[in-house]
């Protein structure tokens, strides 16, 4: 089954203190760090592309281009969802987005590009 437009993931999480900017030292309060949106979008656009990819292939992050709108507490729950808008080649692009229970916490763009596992591994060795 090939990747194509359309497809999407929603990952659910609570923000613990290990998600905090403190935590994640990207920042000096105790609210949900961009680092860990960033992964967080990036991890339901591996989802929404889940059993689509061919064997011994996977994708790679290549770009992210988020804006982070609103902070989020420790406790609340935060819902980041992916939908692939291109793909181009290899390259897949997703439009990310995440919320929590007061509304939109942050939107953007994913790019990752598909590779084969054995030949990125020996680019990296």
């Amino acid at each position: 089954m090939p990747v194509r437009i359309g497809l999407s993931a929603t990952v659910e999480f609570v923000v613990t203190e290990a998600d905090t900017a403190i935590a994640m030292r990207s920042g000096s309060v105790p609210v949900l760090a961009t680092p860990r949106l960033v992964a967080r979008c990036e991890e339901a656009s591996i989802a929404a592309i889940e059993g689509r990819l061919g064997p011994n292939e996977t994708t790679v992050g290549a770009k992210v281009r988020i804006e982070h709108l609103a902070p989020t507490a420790v406790g609340h729950t935060v819902q980041a969802e992916a939908t692939v808008e291109k793909v181009k080649g290899r390259r897949i692009t997703f439009t990310v987005s995440a919320r929590d229970e007061r509304g939109l916490v942050v939107v953007g763009r994913v790019t990752r590009v598909v590779v084969d596992v054995e030949r990125f591994l020996d680019k990296a060795r």
